[in-house]
């Protein structure tokens, strides 16, 4: 063995040297270390990654109203059916508008009235926002002429307009019940298909906590004005809806990775821990002391309602945060390198 030789260091020292001078296999899944340290999360000119959404109150308020609508026509449609004309009406005439509600809002976010009819031209399935559209258009119909139906005076109900009128009510609103799922969970379809984070990362539960939240306000909106003795459907549907709420955004949070910190801090996180509370608290009001006391069924009644609004809100809060911080963009992305890069290596 030659002196060379001799002082050439054993392999499994060559691999250590290598290492320690910045060689080898990295966090990231590539076949070198960093020798610097990790980038901070900045972008070019202090500008965020993504661009924050435009939307302004109008659409989760929009989101709000849609449920809402849709809550009601299926509350409306049980009370039909089971012959409690008092919860009917109410949840026929609330729903109705809440609808117009929600209509108004869409085109005066719109900006012209329009781009709503020109949204009509096509039909995409493929675009949440033209399936959605049609979808309220399939809604409105029904939900409006039921609540004509409601609104009918009694000097035109024996004629033959109103008998017809009176007739068409119960198809009318059973046609909109039919579309109240979609209406409920559409707009959580939407969001979850922008590049927005902490929209886009929770698609699996968001319908969840949207379509809880739109059956807790309907069941909150016919306790508010409903009499105790009718009110029985819409006290089970307020509670189901807060249980499948409430379960759905405590997934979102125990998710793993940085997107429930959008959810978990700042003011996303305030607006969602009032909308809990409140929704928690009309829930167990309506199967307990809601079903006896019609001051307590109302005031669960608005409890419920108050948090959808405050749950959309907050919502919304989480995706405008996670636009701003460019760690939610990195993050994940350097997540999903080191995930690749570990199954290539073990491959």
């Amino acid at each position: 063995m030659t002196g060379d030789e001799r002082t050439l260091p054993e392999p499994g020292a060559r691999k250590a040297g290598a290492r320690a001078r910045g060689f080898g296999r990295g966090d990231d899944g590539s076949h070198e270390q960093p020798v610097v340290p990790r980038a901070s999360f900045r972008s070019y000119y202090g500008r965020p990654v993504l661009k924050p959404p435009v939307w302004e109150w109008k659409i989760p308020a929009y989101f709000f109203t849609g449920g809402l609508s849709a809550g009601a026509a299926l509350l409306a449609a049980g009370a039909d059916l089971t012959g409690r004309p008092a919860l009917c009406r109410a949840a026929r005439l609330g729903g109705s508008g809440a609808l117009l509600a929600s209509t108004y809002l869409l085109v005066a976010d719109l900006g012209r009235p329009e781009r709503f009819h020109h949204m009509l031209r096509v039909a995409k399935p493929s675009s949440p926002m033209s399936v959605g559209t049609w979808i309220l258009v399939a809604f409105g119909p029904g939900s409006c002429l039921a609540a004509a139906a409601e609104l009918l005076p009694p000097a035109l109900r024996a004629t033959v307009p109103g008998r017809l009128l009176r007739a068409a009510a119960r198809p009318a609103g059973l046609s909109a019940a039919v579309f109240a799922p979609g209406l409920a969970s559409y707009t959580a379809v939407l969001l979850s298909q922008t590049a927005v984070p902490a929209w886009h990362e929770v698609r699996r539960e968001l319908p969840f906590v949207f379509t809880g939240s739109a059956a807790a306000s309907g069941g909150g909106l016919g306790m508010l004005l409903a009499p105790v003795t009718e009110a029985g459907p819409a006290r089970r549907l307020g509670a189901a809806g807060a249980v499948a709420e409430i379960i759905a955004s405590r997934l979102i949070e125990r998710r793993p990775g940085l997107v429930p910190t959008a959810y978990t801090t700042g003011r996303a996180h305030r607006l969602r821990r009032a909308s809990e509370l409140l929704t928690l608290g009309g829930a167990i009001a309506a199967v307990s002391v809601a079903r006896h006391n019609r001051v307590a069924a109302a005031a669960a009644g608005a409890a419920l309602l108050v948090g959808s609004v405050l749950q959309r809100f907050g919502t919304f809060e989480a995706g405008v945060a996670s636009t701003k911080d460019p760690a939610y963009v990195v993050v994940p992305q350097r997540e999903r390198l080191a995930a690749k890069g570990a199954e290539g290596g073990g491959a």
